[in-house]
């Protein structure tokens, strides 16, 4: 008897929690893909690839920041904006205001995104990167704000700017505030467009829904991880739709890049540098 949607090992599922909630204990890591264990400080040297299988774990929007920016260069905008509660959501699991007081207890972060501005090899840039353990990176109103003001700023200051997504799409809690955002950030790039200014997107595991259907894809260059899901609807729920089995890697980096829907799917130990030739040449 086939098995239900719900029930199937899919590769292509998003895991359920993220690891910092289940995969951490003490000084070890396991590895959520093939499942050895780790030392955490050999994970760290080596960028949270996992140094047996080379899966890509998730990593908070700080550490990030750490990888790809000079030292010390960094500089924090728009940190203390934070979520109301428009519709006063409430369900079973409480109040909205309440979930997100656990987030910001949780992450340290106040929201979704952390944005700012710094230099990357003494390229100046303005960068966004969101925080899946931060409500999954779901975009609500302050995530749209937070990255229209970005690129506000980058269009006055004439930088470039990069933004790397690991979301499930738009905060279901804020409704059509939550949708707006995917317009708003389109306009805000638009206009950064329109001046001649560079806006990498960087995808990383997973990114889906809203934020891809918006800012995600509208890269001039649009980089992956390896092996990340991306894509608007979740394969579980096109499966169910269409009621067929999906190929092999459906979704994924590769998947993706075969497909023509990126444009290049980059190690992270070399996104650095990849992101450093790529602001060379579109400057």
């Amino acid at each position: 008897m086939e098995k239900k949607w719900y029930e199937r090992d899919d590769e292509n599922r998003i895991p359920d929690k993220v690891q910092s909630e289940n995969m951490v204990e003490g000084q070890w890591i396991k590895c959520p893909d093939c499942e050895k264990i780790t030392y955490i400080e050999e994970l760290e040297k080596n960028l949270y690839i996992c140094p047996k299988c080379s899966y890509h774990l998730n990593i908070d929007a700080r550490k990030r920041i750490g990888f790809l920016l000079d030292e010390n260069s960094f500089e924090e905008i728009d940190q203390d904006i934070t979520a109301s509660d428009p519709l006063q959501f409430l369900d079973t699991d409480g109040s909205y205001k309440d979930r997100i007081g656990k987030y910001m207890r949780k992450t340290g972060l106040n929201e979704a995104i952390v944005t700012g501005k710094g230099k990357l090899d003494k390229k100046d840039v303005c960068i966004g990167v969101l925080d899946f353990n931060f409500s999954g990176g779901s975009m609500g109103s302050v995530v749209g704000e937070k990255v229209t003001r970005m690129v506000e700023r980058a269009v006055n200051e004439r930088m470039p700017v990069i933004i790397v997504s690991s979301s499930g799409g738009a905060r279901m809690q804020e409704g059509i505030f939550s949708l707006m955002q995917m317009a708003k950030t389109s306009a805000a790039l638009g206009l950064l467009s329109k001046n001649k200014l560079s806006f990498i997107s960087v995808l990383t595991h997973p990114t889906t829904g809203g934020v891809t259907a918006s800012f995600a894809m509208l890269g001039d260059v649009i980089i992956a991880e390896p092996n990340a899901l991306i894509g608007f609807a979740g394969p579980r729920v096109i499966e169910q739709t269409i009621k067929q089995k999906l190929p092999r890697g459906f979704q994924r980096s590769e998947f993706q890049l075969e497909h023509g829907l990126i444009d290049m799917v980059v190690n992270r130990k070399d996104l650095k540098k990849t992101l450093s030739s790529l602001l060379g040449y579109l400057s």
